[in-house]
């Protein structure tokens, strides 16, 4: 009984100093804590974990918030959330400094 063959090696990470700038920009990115504005209003804040090929944003430990004047203020806890990129208005990460310092709004990617 021979065992299945193994699969392809996986590429080698490429050198961060070689890749274009905006993935280096996601890189720098990752476990940060981001905001992100949906077409409804919602906010979700979370960690930023991963993005796919069509650009969908996977936060983890995200809470929701919806504003309005009967909505609860203290937002919701949803854990893992992936939010498709075509409802995404705006994306803002928190400076190191603890200032908003990077606001992205989707429809220049449009």
């Amino acid at each position: 009984m021979s065992s299945p063959p193994l699969p392809p090696p996986s590429p080698p990470i490429s050198d961060s100093s070689r890749a274009p700038a905006s993935i280096q920009y996601l890189r720098a990115l990752l476990r940060q804590t981001l905001r992100i504005t949906v077409k409804d209003g919602r906010i979700f804040i979370g960690t930023f974990v991963g993005t796919d090929q069509p650009l969908n944003i996977l936060l983890i430990n995200a809470e929701e918030f919806r504003l309005g004047p009967e909505e609860n203020p203290n937002g919701r806890y949803v854990g893992q959330v992936m939010i498709p990129w075509k409802l995404v208005v705006r994306v803002e990460a928190q400076g190191r400094d603890g200032v908003e310092s990077n606001e992205y709004h989707s429809d220049m990617y449009q």
